[in-house]
């Protein structure tokens, strides 16, 4: 192959690196500002202004207490994400953040029966998850062992 045939390879496989990168970089970065709750677990949010009001986008997913005015208590209820909003006194914003609620995926085992799936949680003994779903996304509530 040719010195310029190797050039038009370089650059066509420089151009489909960039494409990707153009592609998958916002999706990454939206990840990464995901605050993370694991489910059933409470985590800590210090702020630096008292907070007036505090807005869960779906409570049934998360749920935030406030402790004081500069602390918020966020707690996990169920899998899923939406997102938190804490107010000043003047209504504006402090925080506006997506949460992704989820489980502690090092304390688990998944047990797939056909296509049922059982989630075990093991802190320190093996315990079904209150969450069992079919893996093909039928229906929930799976039998344990």
């Amino acid at each position: 192959m040719s010195s310029s045939g190797i050039r038009l390879v370089l650059a066509s496989v420089l151009a489909a690196a960039a494409a990707c990168a153009t592609v998958y970089a916002p999706a990454f970065a939206q990840q990464q500002q995901m605050l993370r709750v694991y489910m059933d677990q409470a985590r800590v949010l210090k702020l630096d202004r008292p907070v007036s009001k505090v807005i869960v986008g779906n409570a049934k997913v998360a749920d935030a207490t406030v402790a004081d005015a500069k602390t918020i208590v966020l707690t996990g209820r169920s899998f899923g994400s939406t997102n938190l909003v804490l107010l000043d006194v003047d209504g504006n914003a402090i925080l506006d953040q997506s949460i992704l609620v989820s489980i502690d995926e090092a304390n688990t085992v998944r047990v797939f029966r056909q296509t049922e799936r059982t989630v075990l949680s093991c802190t320190p003994n093996c315990e079904q998850h209150s969450d069992t779903t079919a893996a093909a996304g039928a229906s929930a509530g799976a039998t344990g062992p």
